[in-house]
């Protein structure tokens, strides 16, 4: 990639943007795009060498871009109070403070519900919503004493309910009333919470759900993009730019929201 000479937008310059489950997918879009205007991306996700790759990665990105941004890592398990209190911690002390949080980290255990297993379910559910829980509570302080903040929380579409995935709709349905109670308690500090529920992503994760269906990840996608209006399926990047826009001072007035991003489907 050959630079244009012509600089990025830099809306989050020296902003701190703490971004979970980044090492792919989604989430590493998400602290892609962030460094890339500008923001330090503290990316944290389960796996140390996968971490790293991503961090590097960014800063390969950044270094062709010029942009000015940067990206550092922390292995974490979101899931784990005791580890969010301790990285989150070392986010604040390492760099002052955290400007904008956006929790991404989530599995998926399908299975209909006679067949689902309480570990499948617990496991979901304390991934998926609990760290939402955990993350924002670890980061709301730095921002309550900054007097301003921008939390993105990542749902899906099938909070609205989906075929097999019992505990994966539940959780991502809580992370949306989590958000709007969030917004409601956290406004007063000058902090904004709004969450994006993404459709059909061609992601890592979509791609074990065909195998568990029999499917290859082109087919599965062939009949999801038949399914949905704009007759594609979504990309981490079309997921990313809008949680990036939540993230900004574009959005400085828009809180408690749910964004659905599912090229038209209903």
């Amino acid at each position: 990639m050959e630079s244009s000479g012509v600089k990025p937008s830099r809306r989050f310059g020296s902003q701190i943007a703490v971004v979970t489950g980044a090492a792919g997918g989604i989430g590493h879009a998400t602290a892609l795009r962030l460094a890339r205007e500008g923001a330090t991306s503290v990316i944290i996700d389960l796996d140390a060498q996968r971490t790293e790759a991503a961090v590097a990665a960014i800063g390969a990105d950044l270094e062709v871009a010029d942009s000015g941004g940067g990206a550092f890592g922390i292995a974490c398990d979101v899931s784990d109070s005791s580890a969010v209190e301790h990285t989150f911690a070392e986010i604040v002390a390492r760099f002052g403070g955290i400007d904008v949080l956006v929790n991404n980290a989530g599995i998926t255990r399908d299975n209909l519900l006679f067949k689902l297993e309480r570990p499948d379910w617990d496991a979901v559910m304390t991934t998926n919503l609990t760290s939402v829980y955990l993350c924002c509570r670890a980061a709301q302080s730095s921002m309550v004493d900054r007097g301003r903040g921008r939390i993105v929380n990542v749902s899906s579409r099938s909070a609205l309910g989906n075929r097999g995935q019992a505990n994966y709709a539940a959780a991502k349905a809580g992370v949306q009333g989590l958000t709007a109670t969030l917004a409601i308690e956290l406004g007063p500090f000058g902090i904004t919470v709004n969450a994006v529920a993404p459709g059909y992503i061609a992601t890592g994760m979509t791609a074990s759900t065909a195998r568990r269906v029999g499917l290859s990840a082109e087919e599965h996608m062939a009949i999801a993009a038949e399914r949905t209006p704009l007759r594609r399926v979504g990309v981490p990047d079309d997921i990313a730019s809008v949680i990036v826009f939540f993230a900004s001072d574009d959005a400085g007035y828009v809180s408690g929201q749910t964004l659905y991003v599912n090229g038209g489907a209903r």
